[in-house]
């Protein structure tokens, strides 16, 4: 009797404690922390839609994005139309005030600015190009630098315009004889005088990224001097498509794809892909590498890419010539500034 006593005293205790327990509140779980998106800013001389240079690297940049996740874990900020340096100067200053994992300096116009406000955040990563130069020698260390070889699109669409052209004449119209646009230049002329040796190549440089009207003017004097393949690199070259156009020349574009520009004109672009540039430098800022190293765009490694238009007819073996000097270029043979090796 007494053990039957104590077996229910035991048993009135233990539902006491469960009941007790079960009354007090829950503990309140810390909810989840949410994940930063990784935060970029670019500053480009033009504007996003300028189917030339400024829009090449803001395409790859919404690639990027959607790769990431979208806009809540990849933001872009952007300041188009930076033509003038101090302005831009002072956009980029702002984006780093503000933050930004990585800031971006669209253009070789702005390294010097760069150059002198990268060290005043040294936690924040910076990128510019078309350059090589990361600063490093003046003791700079979170710098990126990147670069286009657009010579060897120049190289390739060389090569198609003079084995295309009926006339023996070729027009280039240059911006600024710099950067990325001298390479582009250089490569076009050594291709055309490497496919077709007598060739006339006539080159002009307009002075100007952004003059439409003098990029015009400089395609009406090629085709007046019997041009009938033309070409020409920056967002200025809208005006001289717009006369080829008119004038019932062909065009070869690079930077980015200018065939909605001119359907019938346009034969082929050279494309610049920065993805991989872009890709890789957000994983380095995320590993703590904040710069020193230098990127370039090429054939063998696919950020340089050759788009043909299907509405202008080129013949197979010209187009085969076309694929033989990209092999060429890819594995050594060739020198996209000079031609050949021997």
């Amino acid at each position: 009797m007494k053990m039957s006593i104590v077996r229910i005293a035991l048993l009135v205790a233990l539902v006491s404690l469960l009941v007790s327990a079960c009354a007090q509140p829950a503990t309140p779980t810390q909810p989840a922390q949410e994940e930063k998106p990784f935060r970029v800013a670019v500053v480009m001389p033009s504007t996003i839609t300028d189917l030339a240079f400024s829009q090449s690297f803001f395409e790859a940049l919404k690639k990027v994005q959607e790769e990431e996740g979208g806009p809540s874990k990849f933001e872009i900020a952007y300041s188009e139309g930076m033509f003038n340096v101090p302005d831009a100067a002072a956009a980029i200053r702002d984006y780093a005030a503000q933050g930004y994992d990585l800031v971006i300096a669209h253009g070789s116009q702005y390294g010097t600015s760069l150059s002198q406000i990268a060290p005043d955040f040294p936690e924040t990563a910076f990128a510019w190009g078309t350059s090589l130069d990361t600063f490093q020698k003046q003791g700079i260390n979170n710098v990126y630098a990147y670069q286009a070889e657009s010579q060897e699109g120049g190289y390739v669409l060389g090569t198609i315009a003079a084995l295309m052209s009926k006339t023996g004449v070729l027009g280039v119209c240059g911006p600024v004889n710099a950067g990325d646009a001298k390479l582009f230049v250089d490569g076009f002329v050594a291709g055309a005088k490497n496919a077709k040796p007598d060739i006339q190549v006539n080159v002009t440089f307009t002075g100007s990224f952004s003059d439409v009207s003098l990029m015009a003017s400089a395609a009406e004097t090629h085709i007046a001097a019997g041009a009938d393949m033309l070409t020409g690199s920056s967002q200025s070259v809208v005006g001289a498509i717009g006369v080829a156009k008119d004038k019932r020349a062909y065009w070869f574009g690079t930077q980015w794809e200018q065939t909605p520009v001119g359907p019938e004109t346009v034969v082929a672009t050279q494309v610049f892909d920065w993805t991989i540039v872009i890709r890789d430098m957000v994983k380095s800022v995320r590993a703590g590498v904040l710069g020193g190293k230098a990127y370039t765009l090429t054939f063998k490694n696919g950020g340089l890419k050759l788009v043909y238009n299907d509405k202008v007819p080129v013949p197979d073996d010209i187009k085969a010539k076309a694929q033989e000097t990209i092999d060429g270029i890819m594995n050594g043979t060739i020198d996209p500034l000079s031609g050949p090796k021997q």
